[in-house]
Parts: structure tokens; C-alpha cells; sequence
């Protein structure tokens, strides 16, 4: 199955919405304009329902269709959210709002599942139900846990779900996954490190916390060099060393650390979050200094199933001509949560030769529409098949 034509007919229409959610985005759970558009065109649409409000501002969409006689029921889900980023593309529909900006492509993933979801809505053309889920607070938030923890996976009856994310420097259309672990789990750590604070010619009368700081720092790196085995994947990194006095001769009292781990097994999981603890505890305590970790569990690691994934690659091929082998992305996806409680696959869609994400100059491209389109209805039709 190719790129279908009616998603190149509802290109024009599907890229006016992708960019009025560029034109106006909004971050976190605060998706209220967001979400009720796309309420609003899922009911215009003829979605069987249509319910608001899980894990706060979530919306889901539900399509039967001209048969069930299986009880088959498959979950589609797209985030919403943006990111608190200045705009710099100069686009015509840049950002109205200061210091948000769609710099992810959520308003491209937005965009495609609604027209999924117009597709799927007039032509019915499978064997089951699906539901498509519009989340929140993909960045940071936790959105994909709290639609979970709302219920939605019982209260919909899904048995299986899809997700997407666009991919800047692979081809414009093209696909690529991988099975088993794919993003990475994101921890954050803050370290505050207490000794003597004194004066910067006297060294010797204080307990320089600049110097236990920046011990830490280093020997934080022995965690991946020398505690986990080479051929996994950890990354430790210390992105931020505050100290309490920005004076030139003064040691200060206090130093703070911030920092992030980001792992792809949950093993090495807890023996990164064990190792960064136990360090900067007993290097602190060797200068006679104290150090209190505070280490915060973020999303976890995103595991696609190995039969979904097989599937995904093959609807993608229907639709591309191929599907590749993706790399070990170090990012992080709350879309994870999600595959902790069904079974599914995550994919990524070429975004073409454009600013990667993230980025003040990043934009969704709109060429990549039908593409990611015509997947979304492949996964349908090809799992439910009439």
C-alpha cells in the first residue's frame, strides 16, 4: 500500500492545522486550544466518540469499523505539546507566543493523526476498533503515565499502540525502528555539597567545596568508564556547577550540582542511580564535606515489542518501499509508559535535511504528511484487514 492519494488531496488541509498549532503553541499539560481543536475536528470528522480530559488534557477518539468481529481494538497516539524555546525560523507562521515554540515536531504528529483519523473516519475500511490519543506534556510532563494512570488503556479496551516521531537527516518519508530498547531513560540528579566556607587566601582554614565539586564531577565519569560494562550504554553528565559566592576571593559555603544519567537497560538503571549516589556521598565525606543527593526517576526506558515491531516495519514498507534499522537514541520518549502497559512500536518518519529538534530554527516538514499518513492507516488496515 503506497502513499494513498486522499492524503495528498487533504495535504493543503492537514498542512493549514499542523501550522496553526505551530503558529500557537502551548507547553505541558497547558494544551486547552490545542486540545479542543482537536476535539472539535474529531467530532467534525464522525468519530464514533470522542472524550476529553484524560491525564488532564488529553483527548481520545474512537472509530469503528465496518466490522468487529474479532474484538480487535488498536491505539494510535500523536503528543500535542510544544517547548519553552524561542522561535528563530522567521516562517510566516512562526510562533505568536514569546518563548514557546512547536521545536519538536509534536504540531506535525498532531496534524497527521488527525488526518489519519479523517481517513479512517470515511472509509471504516477494517475489521475492529481504533482509538487515536492525543497527549499532553510529552516534554517533561509525563502526560503518556498520566493518560495510563487515568485508565485509559482499560477504559478503551486497547490491546496494542502505535507511536511516531519525526527524525531530522533521514529522507523526507522514509522509516526507520528497531525492536527492544530504542530511547533511553531519563534520570536527573541535583548534588548539594556543604563544607567551610572562608576566605579565597586562607585555603587551608575552610573545606573548599569548589575543589569536592569538582572531584565529583570527575569521578562521576568513572561510572561509565569503569562500572558499567563497555558494551552497554551509559551516559552520565554534570550540566550545571553553581556555587554560592561569585566572588573572586572567597571559598564558598555551598556548591550545587545538576546533572542527568541516561540509560537503555533498566539494570545498569539502578546502577547508575546507585553509583552516583555512593560517590558523591564518599567523596564529599574524604574531604570532610557533606553531599545530599537528590536523584529523580524520569521516563523510562522505551521498549518496543518484537512482533509489533515487525509489524510496523512491514506496514512502513507497504507505504515506503523500505523500512531501516534505527539507531540507539539517547533522548528520551514518556510515550514509554504507554509500552510498559501494552504492547506496541514506536517509529521514526525522515524529516528531511532540517535543523534537528529541539532547535530555534527546527520546522516540521509538511512533505513528510502523507508519508506518516498513510503509515497510520497501513498499521490499520493491514492489522484489522476487512
Amino acid at each position: 500500500m503506497p502513499i494513498k492519494n486522499r492524503f495528498a488531496e487533504l495535504l493543503p488541509e492537514i498542512t493549514e492545522w499542523r501550522r496553526d498549532f505551530h503558529e500557537n503553541p502551548e507547553i505541558l499539560f497547558d494544551t486547552h486550544r490545542t486540545a479542543g481543536k482537536v476535539a472539535g475536528l474529531l467530532r467534525d470528522f464522525g468519530c464514533d466518540e470522542v472524550v476529553e480530559g484524560i491525564g488532564r488534557t488529553g483527548v481520545v477518539g474512537v472509530i469503528r469499523g465496518k466490522a468487529d468481529t474479532k474484538g480487535k481494538v488498536v491505539g494510535l497516539r500523536a503528543d500535542m505539546d510544544a517547548l519553552p524555546i524561542i522561535e528563530a525560523t522567521g516562517l510566516p507562521y512562526a510562533s505568536k507566543t514569546p518563548g514557546k515554540m512547536h521545536a519538536c515536531g509534536h504540531d506535525g504528529h498532531t496534524a497527521m493523526l488527525l488526518g489519519a483519523a479523517k481517513y479512517l473516519s470515511e472509509t471504516r475500511n477494517f475489521d475492529g476498533t481504533v482509538i487515536v490519543i492525543f497527549q499532553p506534556a510529552e516534554e517533561g510532563g509525563g502526560g503518556g503515565r498520566e493518560m495510563c494512570e487515568d485508565g485509559m488503556m482499560e477504559r478503551f479496551h486497547i490491546q496494542e499502540v502505535y507511536g511516531m516521531h519525526n527524525w531530522p537527516g533521514q529522507p523526507v518519508g522514509s522509516f526507520a525502528i528497531r525492536s527492544g530498547s530504542f530511547f533511553a531513560a531519563t534520570d536527573q540528579f541535583e548534588i548539594d555539597i556543604e563544607g567551610r566556607g572562608g576566605h579565597a587566601a586562607k585555603p587551608h582554614e575552610t573545606i573548599d567545596t569548589t575543589v569536592v565539586a569538582s572531584q565529583i564531577v570527575i569521578a562521576l565519569q568513572t561510572i561509565a568508564s569503569r562500572n558499567v560494562d563497555p558494551v552497554s550504554q551509559v551516559v552520565v553528565s554534570v550540566t550545571s556547577f553553581e556555587t554560592e559566592s561569585k566572588a573572586f576571593n572567597v571559598i564558598p559555603q555551598k556548591v550545587k550540582l545538576k546533572g542527568t544519567v541516561r540509560t537503555l537497560d533498566r539494570d545498569v538503571r539502578k546502577l547508575a542511580q546507585a553509583r552516583v549516589i555512593k560517590i558523591a556521598e564518599a567523596t564529599a565525606d574524604a574531604y570532610g564535606a557533606r553531599a545530599d543527593v537528590n536523584y529523580m526517576l524520569g521516563y523510562p526506558v522505551m521498549v518496543n515489542s518484537e512482533a509489533e515491531t515487525e509489524f510496523a516495519a512491514s506496514a512502513a514498507k507497504k507505504v515506503a518501499g523500505d523500512c531501516g534499522k534505527a539507531p540507539l537514541i539517547m533522548g528520551g520518549e514518556d510515550f514509554a509508559y504507554m509500552l510498559e502497559e501494552r504492547p506496541g512500536a514506536y517509529i521514526l518518519v525522515g524529516n528531511g535535511d532540517t535543523a534537528m529538534v529541539h532547535h530555534p530554527e527546527y520546522n516540521f516538514n509538511d512533505e513528510a504528511i502523507p508519508a506518516g499518513c498513510s503509515w497510520w492507516a497501513a498499521i490499520v488496515e493491514e492489522r484489522m484487514p476487512a
